[in-house]
């Protein structure tokens, strides 16, 4: 089913969303790579304020190369989200509602989505100059110091994802490959030539 969500994602919006729903995203949603993620846990646990609200937020695992000029970012294609793992739980915990990478995620994650009803969302690799066609404002908000890797505030219309994992656990990859299995282990096999 295809959606257009503006944003923020709330718990109740995320709820209607299911596995293998395509999504169209308007709004704000906040860039994070490793070494932010890092320094984010840093501020969590030394109890200071992060530097952007986390509840019913949603963060991009991007770090977008540099403008061309005329343009107001780069290719702005997902990382691996796996990365992000073992900084994704206490996030969740805070209000997080929404993630957007590639790649699958760990069972530890899957299980926080699940108790505070967030998704993950997949975006394309490799169409980074596309997706960037979506990003209608940018601004860095927090680790500039890290170069494509600082926290940025994008501005989103029209931005294309997929709901890989939803709020109850439904896991498309999950599902895609079942589907697959059956499909080919139901069909009589025909000899090759």
């Amino acid at each position: 089913m295809e959606h257009r969500i503006t944003l923020p994602l709330t718990r109740e919006k995320a709820a209607l969303l299911h596995a293998g729903d395509l999504l169209f995203l308007h709004g704000t949603i906040y860039t994070a790579r490793d070494a932010a993620h890092q320094r984010l846990i840093r501020l969590l646990e030394r109890g200071e304020p992060l530097p952007f609200p986390l509840k019913d937020g949603i963060i991009y695992y991007v770090g977008p190369s540099p403008a061309r000029p005329g343009r107001i970012i780069g290719a702005a294609g997902p990382t691996t989200s796996s990365r992000m793992d073992t900084y994704t739980p206490p996030l969740l915990s805070l209000g997080l509602r929404g993630m957007i990478g590639k790649g699958t995620r760990s069972q530890a994650v899957v299980q926080k989505m699940q108790e505070t009803g967030a998704l993950y969302l997949g975006a394309i690799g490799g169409a980074g100059a596309l997706l960037a066609d979506c990003i209608k404002a940018v601004q860095i908000i927090a680790f500039a110091d890290l170069g494509t890797e600082a926290v940025h505030c994008l501005t989103v219309q029209d931005f294309p994802t997929v709901v890989i994992i939803d709020s109850q656990g439904n896991n498309l990859y999950q599902i895609g490959r079942a589907a697959y299995v059956n499909r080919f282990t139901a069909a009589p096999q025909k000899p090759l030539r």
